[in-house]
């Protein structure tokens, strides 16, 4: 096998493992095409970048410096929400560690390393033995339904109102000149799925 074609095919590989990742697990659970430019692009560049150094070392250390840049960015920019900073610390090191396995011809381990990546995604977004509880905050004019004494009917109208099957809240900042209250609600995700 010349160079080009394995250099294309450990390309097609990890690509197909980023996609896979992004289309078949990502994707479906939010519908939200904002982050699949920016995974599909880091994936790339990087993955190109890691291939064309000659050194596993070089590799190595271009990788982790690809990390601390990373840990910048996420303190000096706009708040990535944690599921999708995930995701892009994955599809960031997805390539790292296709690289330095495809330099060593570890085929094998190369994968069963991304099997378990897909199967360990898979089953965290499908929710496997977890129950997951959504969060919201709302603002609350009915003030007087705060008092703990009347937490019951707080949650009454809470659910009447949302029409979700609210378990708890939390009362936060409190403005009595306007007469509201942030509070943040809990509910099943399983309810809004199946609905």
């Amino acid at each position: 096998m010349s160079a080009f074609t394995s250099f294309i095919s450990s390309f097609g590989f990890n690509f197909g493992v980023a996609f896979f990742i992004v289309r078949f697990i990502y994707y479906p659970q939010k519908r939200d095409k904002d982050y699949v430019f920016t995974f599909f692009a880091f994936n790339t560049i990087i993955f190109f970048v890691l291939s064309l150094l000659s050194s596993i070392d070089l590799s190595v250390g271009f990788g982790f410096g690809l990390f601390a840049i990373f840990s910048v960015l996420r303190y000096r920019t706009h708040p990535i929400p944690i599921r999708e900073m995930t995701y892009l610390f994955i599809i960031i090191a997805l390539p790292v560690l296709n690289s330095i396995l495809m330099h060593e011809n570890g085929l094998m381990e190369l994968a069963v390393a991304n099997a378990v990546i897909i199967l360990v995604l898979y089953v965290a977004e499908k929710g496997w033995g977890f129950d997951y509880e959504v969060r919201k905050s709302i603002t609350y004019e009915k003030i007087e339904l705060i008092k703990p004494d009347k937490r019951h009917l707080l949650l009454q109208d809470l659910r009447q109102r949302t029409g979700l099957d609210i378990t708890r809240c939390e009362i936060g900042r409190i403005d009595f000149l306007k007469d509201t209250a942030e509070i943040k609600i809990y509910y099943d995700e399983r309810e809004i799925v199946q609905s």
